[in-house]
């Protein structure tokens, strides 16, 4: 059984828990810990587990919504990380006394019940790697903080039954907005956020290949809304507009099935 839980989703700071179920024994991967240490052990806890249950730490990039606590944590109860030589460079090569794991695009590896595969994404960040997430009969993507889709990015995301999916904000609400000019071109663009219509291409273009659940995630606080997120969703994938489940900054989403 493979199931997962957002824990937060914003600039406020990310982080997901994927849970995998066998006749073994459960197996919990945290997928970015981006939030202070105290706030990410107060969350695990509302998601019913303990950070010693984390069984290792997927970190996708440097930036520092996305990378937090990670050391702190890992140090604190032992887990390994994982995360790419890009990423593990931008953040100055600190010493994780021997937990440190190398992550490479389209090489798999597993954690527990858990078979991940990472897979390169184009960010503005020195190498930033999304991924998904099997225990051998259900498939999660987990894609975020990208500015546009590749190829590869929809190969690595096919006959995935959920996906975890940014949709960070809506264009004239960026354009319109208080940004400065500067970042509004850099979200806006290549190496950016995906807006809310490149989010929906993106689900429509998987959809085919077993698509059935998306929950929008890294909504931006000042451009974007939830309503809008699910008009564009649900009209681009034919479903109404309650079945686009969104996980906010503060509380993230509940448990949810893969």
């Amino acid at each position: 059984m493979l199931r997962f839980k957002s824990l937060g989703s914003g600039s406020s700071g990310n982080a997901t828990v994927v849970q995998a179920r066998n006749g073994t024994g459960t197996t919990h991967l945290l997928v970015d810990c981006g939030l202070g240490l105290p706030q990410l052990d107060k969350r695990l806890r509302q998601a019913g587990m303990l950070a010693d249950q984390v069984d290792a730490i997927f970190i996708t990039h440097e930036h520092g919504d996305h990378i937090g606590c990670a050391r702190q944590l890992a140090l604190r109860e032992r887990i390994p990380v994982y995360m790419s030589h890009g990423t593990y460079a931008a953040i100055g090569e600190p010493d994780f006394d021997g937990l440190l794991r190398i992550a490479c695009d389209s090489q798999w590896f597993e954690v527990g019940a858990l078979q991940v595969r990472p897979f390169t994404v184009p960010h503005d960040a020195r190498e930033p790697l999304q991924l998904t997430c099997s225990d051998g009969a259900a498939r999660l993507g987990l894609l975020t903080d990208l500015g546009h889709a590749t190829a590869h990015v929809l190969e690595q995301l096919a006959g995935c039954e959920s996906l975890l999916l940014e949709c960070n904000h809506d264009p004239q609400m960026l354009a319109s907005g208080s940004y400065p000019p500067f970042l509004k071109r850099r979200v806006g663009g290549a190496w950016g956020h995906l807006a809310n219509e490149a989010a929906a291409a993106i689900a429509l273009a998987v959809q085919p290949r077993g698509l059935k659940q998306v929950v929008a995630a890294h909504l931006s606080e000042q451009n974007n809304r939830p309503d809008v997120v699910r008009q564009v969703l649900s009209a681009a994938l034919g479903c109404g507009e309650a079945d686009i489940l969104v996980a906010d900054g503060p509380t993230g989403c509940g448990w949810l099935a893969a």
